[in-house]
């Protein structure tokens, strides 16, 4: 059997890496290790969690390297029909993963109660595995969700050039992935009165779940963001943001701040959320990454080179502290 459906991944003979994944899997045989449990961090409110994961018949053993780590990742096979556990304050469900192992569960506290607001933990098991995934309750006061793009957004990575998207997602990693700078400081500056609440919404794909956790710890993120990634698949190429960023905009009251770069489609993806949910959207984020030459993409969105620009806007309206985006941020030097 062709070693890429043996392994439950499907990759066009057309593509690039085929013949290096082959090699891999073939001199590899040794990297799978039984099964595990792949979750994302999530964002719940006090009325209801939705978990997302992937359960897989081997975990990949680390590589010695970080093409042979995001290869292994990649080519991990899945655990159709497994029957999955959850269990988050003392609330439980089960479930059975899918033909992609893929997972997504419903908690509700129950009548009368509501999920304690803060920071928690939900407990995922299957036959032979377990994890663990940080929960972030949030509460009534918090003033706003932001929803933030990955992808040369907080993240270099270079999706405009074919060279460098390709560079970025085999031979890097959680720790040699560079950061935008400033990105991490004007996230941090965001507050009207208390912290908002942070989901990152990405096309990356959830076999890169434990590198992009590494990265937004390694670069001083907030902690506490909801991890939205993408099941890659035949129906995923587009579309697949906005399924997501919906699915939080019913789940919370709070309004939202909409973070992406110009490099793909996220002003108009961002441009279509604002023009669905009309009032909840209180400002949208731009960052020039390339394909900006278009000003009407950006109507009534700040587009920016640097961070500390978005970060004034953000004070201004009332989005973040000025005090800290004094402190953080060096002063801004856009491009002529």
């Amino acid at each position: 059997m062709d070693p890429i459906r043996r392994h439950g991944w499907k990759i066009p003979l057309s593509t690039p890496i085929r013949h290096l994944t082959v090699a891999l899997l073939l001199a590899s045989p040794a990297a799978l290790a039984g099964p595990a449990i792949w979750v994302a961090p999530a964002l719940a409110s006090p009325e209801g969690l939705t978990l997302a994961g992937r359960v897989l018949q081997d975990a990949p053993r680390p590589g010695s390297s970080p093409l042979s780590r995001n290869l292994r990742r990649l080519l991990a096979p899945n655990w159709e029909g497994a029957s999955v556990e959850v269990e988050f304050q003392g609330v439980k469900a089960s479930v059975t993963s899918g033909d992609d192992g893929a997972f997504s569960v419903d908690l509700r506290p129950g009548e009368g109660h509501r999920f304690e607001s803060g920071p928690s933990v939900a407990e995922v098991r299957v036959a032979g595995a377990r994890a663990r995934a940080r929960v972030e309750v949030v509460a009534d006061d918090v003033p706003f969700l932001v929803v933030s793009d990955f992808d040369d957004t907080v993240a270099v990575t270079g999706v405009t050039s074919a060279r460098s998207l390709l560079t970025s997602a085999l031979l890097r990693d959680g720790h040699t992935q560079e950061a935008v700078p400033g990105m991490a400081a004007f996230y941090g500056c965001l507050r009207a009165g208390a912290a908002p609440a942070f989901a990152l919404v990405s096309g990356s794909p959830i076999q890169y779940l434990s590198r992009v956790r590494m990265f937004l710890a390694r670069n001083g993120f907030p902690s506490g963001f909801g991890v939205y990634l993408r099941d890659l698949g035949p129906g995923t190429w587009s579309g697949y943001k906005q399924p997501i960023i919906r699915r939080l905009l019913r789940q919370f009251p709070q309004p939202v701040v909409l973070v992406g770069d110009s490099g793909e489609k996220d002003p108009e993806v961002y441009r279509e959320i604002r023009d669905e949910f009309p009032g909840r959207v209180k400002a949208i984020y731009i960052r020039d990454a390339g394909h900006s030459e278009d000003p009407k993409r950006f109507a009534d969105m700040v587009l920016f080179q640097a961070p500390r620009t978005a970060a004034e806007h953000a004070a201004k309206a009332g989005l973040a502290s000025p005090g800290c985006v004094a402190a953080s941020l060096p002063v801004a030097k856009e491009a002529p």
